[in-house]
């Protein structure tokens, strides 16, 4: 008996020991991100203005903005999600409904091979299939670029969460006489509805802040544009511009910066909301 309540208490301590282990690498990768988006409110909310939000302009220009960045962005990452969104919700619900054979395999290898492509390269090889054939930077190869990254992630949350649907619920749709496309269509995706939603939301937050591949595609531009196949400033570029040449004194950085964050802390937290909100229990 006494042997026994040694063991309870010897587990215990190994447990309060293990729980604060965990405690404390949490609070280690908590506490850069919060020194992180300090220095980006800080800095960023003193260089916010309605100047910036309403003019356009050059680096270095009296008075500019990022008005014409603000709308790049916007564009080009609607433009990239009308591309990869339909794409990448067929492939996923393909691989979900064909889980062996050679092929299916070879997909799933070429989608995990495509996630860990960097995105510098990603921008080089666009540039070389997009913009040196037609020489000249547009929004609409930056799209192309963008939509290949949001790809990987659009696919594999779509395969994952189709996966989780009972076989059940399909086989008793077969049993009623439904068609294949009708039981995809009307029971499968809206049984996923949440998880592919998500997805899309995680990929399109990850691509509103990428640099490297517009610096290759898009490249910019001091003006509003809306023409999609010329080039065009974005906000992730506006911020690297800007700082490259000012420093921590860029203010159109800083405030370029604090909307970016913004943007993206938004898009999470709606993707937090239809997780709560359209998730189905099975």
């Amino acid at each position: 008996m006494i042997n026994d309540v040694k063991l309870v208490k010897r587990n215990l301590r190994k447990d309060r020991i293990f729980v604060g282990i965990i405690s404390v690498f949490s609070l280690l990768c908590v506490v850069p991100l919060i020194v992180i988006l300090y220095f980006i409110f800080v800095n960023g909310a003193s260089s916010i203005n309605w100047n910036l939000f309403t003019h356009d302009g050059g680096i270095g220009e009296e008075g500019a903005g990022i008005l014409h960045a603000i709308i790049g962005t916007t564009e080009i990452t609607l433009l990239a999600s009308l591309i990869a969104i339909p794409v990448g919700i067929l492939a996923g619900v393909w691989m979900a409904e064909n889980t062996r054979g050679k092929f299916s395999g070879f997909a799933r290898i070429v989608v995990d091979v495509m996630q860990g492509v960097p995105s510098v390269v990603l921008g080089m090889v666009v540039s070389i299939w997009i913009v040196k054939p037609f020489q000249s930077f547009s929004a609409f190869s930056g799209s192309v670029a963008l939509a290949i990254m949001m790809l990987p992630v659009v696919i594999k949350n779509t395969e994952e969460t189709l996966k989780l649907v009972p076989g059940s619920i399909k086989e008793a749709a077969y049993a009623l006489g439904l068609p294949y496309h009708r039981i995809i269509l009307k029971i499968v995706l809206p049984c996923g509805l949440s998880g592919i939603l998500t997805g899309v939301l995680v990929a399109v937050a990850r691509i509103a802040g990428e640099t490297a591949p517009l610096i290759f595609t898009a490249f910019g531009a001091n003006y509003v544009n809306l023409n999609i196949f010329k080039p065009m400033e974005t906000i992730p570029g506006i911020i690297y511009k800007s700082y490259t040449f000012y420093g921590e004194g860029a203010s159109v950085a800083w405030g370029a910066s604090f909307v970016l964050v913004i943007f993206v802390l938004t898009i999470n937290l709606i993707a937090k909301v239809v997780i709560n909100r359209w998730k189905v229990k099975f």
